[in-house]
Parts: structure tokens; C-alpha cells; sequence
């Protein structure tokens, strides 16, 4: 494996971990605000997550650069046409998939629901540019990290069907939710399929960022869908009762 290459697992590594240190830097200075323990702790958990993700692409994109320019050159790239349209059919087959690994979790009898989700919205509320993180700078880091990175290095040695389970099960394992791994790893697996369909990185981050953005704002708004149809059959009930 490159040099570079373990740079950027290590920036993402520490990235991860920095949480322990940053987040109560943050507390202290916001001590002096007089919010509550609560509330300094969650938007000071929020406000390190947009610090550090920023700070780690900024890194990794870095370490990146030559890799990125040597990918730029390569031949057996799709072109630019045909990645556009794998890019887009891409966010469909990712739903597909992540629908599928859903249906198949409710066999074993899980409970549909990440908690990971719940958790990032509530992070949202507090600091409403977290969603930029959830929704574009995470998906581009997982995409470079797991499929560029792992999938590819393995994918020299192994066959595509290995090397993107392996690599997509390690995605799955990163996201510290085991009871979905099923889910992470059918989503790791539909990137990873992309990313070597069209050898272009960018294919399989746009799809992971359209459905990681689809998937918060349809959690976002749910709720107020949810009384919006109740005030609508509420109305429908009054107007009834005028008729």
C-alpha cells in the first residue's frame, strides 16, 4: 500500500478519535456562556464534528493530490458520459440495495432504524452545519477511505466480489452500529461496485452523497410530513362535517 495511503487512514483514524480531546476544549470555552451541561456538551459535540471532518478532508485531500492526478490520466476510466450515468443510477441501486439488507434485517427480526441517524439529527438541530458534514464531506472521506483506498488495494490481489465484501464490511464496521451491518455492508458493496464499473471515484461519492443527503432530509422533514397529513385528514374531517 502506498505511503499516502496510510497517511490518510491515519488522519481519518485520528479524526475519529480527536472527539476525546476536542469536545471538551470546546466545553470549557463555552463554559463561560453559563448553557447548561447538556447543551454544551451537545453543541460542542456538534460544533467538533463540522472542525474536524473539514479538517481531515483538507488533509486527506492533501495526501491525495498526486494519486488523484495520476487516476486523472488513467485509460480504463469510463467516459465521462457513461460515469454520469452510472453516478445517477448509482443512488438508485444504492436505495435498492439498502432496501433489500432492510427487508432481510426484519427477517431476523431487527428493528428497522439507525441510531446512528437519530443521533446526527439531533446533532443537526443543535448546529445546523453538521448536515454538510453528514451529507457530503463523510461521504467523500468513506468513499476515498474504503473504496479507493481498501477496496482498491485489495482488488490488485483479490477478485472483485472478495475485495469489495471485505472492504465493504469494514465499512460497515467503522460506523459502530453492528446490528445494521448487514445495511452498511450491502451499501458498501453497491459504491464499491460502482467505483470499479466506471474506475472513478467521484462516480461512487456523488451516490453516496445524493443518498446520505435523501436520506436526511426525508428524516428531517418526516415529522413534520407526519402532522401535516394529520392536520390535512383533521381539516378533510371538519370540511366533512360542514357538508
Amino acid at each position: 500500500m502506498k505511503r499516502e495511503y496510510w497517511f490518510v487512514i491515519i488522519t481519518y483514524i485520528a479524526m475519529q478519535l480527536s472527539g476525546f480531546v476536542g469536545v471538551p476544549i470546546l466545553m470549557m470555552l463555552g463554559a463561560l456562556t453559563g448553557a447548561s451541561h447538556h447543551d454544551l456538551q451537545m453543541k460542542s459535540g456538534a460544533y467538533w464534528i463540522v472542525i474536524s471532518f473539514l479538517a481531515a478532508l483538507v488533509l486527506v485531500l492533501f495526501f491525495m493530490r498526486h494519486d488523484m492526478r495520476e487516476s486523472r490520466n488513467s485509460r480504463n476510466q469510463a467516459s465521462i458520459p457513461v460515469s454520469i450515468a452510472w453516478a445517477v443510477a448509482g443512488i438508485f441501486l444504492a436505495l435498492f440495495s439498502q432496501s433489500i439488507a432492510s427487508y432481510l434485517e426484519q427477517l431476523f427480526g431487527i428493528s428497522p432504524g439507525s441510531k446512528n441517524t437519530q443521533d446526527i439529527l439531533t446533532l443537526i438541530k443543535q448546529v445546523p452545519w453538521v448536515i454538510f458534514v453528514s451529507s457530503v464531506i463523510g461521504p467523500i472521506l468513506e468513499e476515498i477511505i474504503f473504496r479507493k483506498i481498501i477496496f482498491g488495494s485489495l482488488h490488485k490481489r483479490y477478485n472483485f466480489f472478495l475485495s469489495a465484501l471485505i472492504s465493504s464490511f469494514i465499512f460497515g464496521l467503522a460506523h459502530m452500529e453492528f446490528v445494521h451491518i448487514l445495511l452498511y455492508t450491502a451499501m458498501g458493496f453497491s459504491f464499491a461496485f460502482l467505483y470499479n464499473k466506471t474506475k472513478r471515484i467521484w462516480v461512487s461519492m456523488f451516490a453516496h452523497v445524493a443518498m446520505n443527503t435523501l436520506v436526511v432530509i426525508l428524516q428531517l422533514f418526516s415529522k413534520d410530513i407526519e402532522k401535516m397529513a394529520q392536520n390535512a385528514k383533521h381539516v378533510q374531517g371538519i370540511i366533512g362535517g360542514f357538508l
